[in-house]
């Protein structure tokens, strides 16, 4: 009860803070399991993608998060694995774990990803350089839809280093699959990635 409770608010929250108004480009949404890849400006990325999905999809989408903040303090925690049921990742590669493993595990039992491919926070309107782990996971999953998003405003929103959000429309723009292709270089999948999230600006 506590936590749908926390969940129907922090949906009202981000509603009325940002909108988090979708609007889908070339696209309808589906129940297929699906990673969305979007671009990353700012803490409330992750809550206006997750608010402006439908609930059916909602329900079975999970935040891909840094374990480093949101696995730290009571709250965050109690938002990112209760109200949220985000997959905590460690951003360091090291010989012991691989940081994908938390998200190749959640595609196995069939859950949709949210994640950033770029990794960092910046605060500019276009992403930078994809890093690789959208390719990887593409290549073990190849039947997994590919669904580019572009979050608009959040950069200005709530930037990085920011405490409060400053209340602007965030439009969430849902664009048409990309296919792998899985004799594509990793280079070339990822610029192509880019340029599907560069569309819907």
């Amino acid at each position: 009860m506590i936590v749908s409770i926390a969940r129907l608010g922090l949906i009202g929250l981000i509603k009325t803070l940002v909108g988090a108004q979708a609007r889908w480009v070339d696209a309808a949404p589906t129940d297929a399991q699906s990673i969305y890849f979007t671009n990353h400006t700012s803490h409330l990325d992750t809550l206006a993608l997750w608010v402006a999905l439908p609930a059916q999809i909602r329900a079975k989408t999970r935040p891909v998060a840094a374990k480093d903040y949101w696995g730290h303090g009571a709250i965050k925690r109690f938002i990112a694995l209760q109200v949220l049921n985000a997959v905590l990742i460690e951003r360091e590669v090291s010989r012991h774990s691989d940081p994908l493993d938390p998200l190749l595990a959640a595609l196995a039992q069939g859950d949709s990803l949210i994640i950033f491919p770029e990794g960092t926070r910046r605060a500019q309107a276009e992403p930078n350089e994809f890093k690789g782990g959208l390719y990887h996971l593409a290549e073990a999953f190849p039947k997994v839809k590919l669904v580019p998003v572009y979050l608009d405003t959040l950069h200005r929103s709530m930037p990085k280093g920011s405490l409060l959000p400053v209340p602007l429309i965030c439009t969430v723009r849902f664009g048409g699959a990309v296919k792998f292709e899985p004799a594509e270089h990793k280079k070339a999948f990822l610029s192509r990635a880019r340029d599907a999230v560069l569309k819907l600006i």
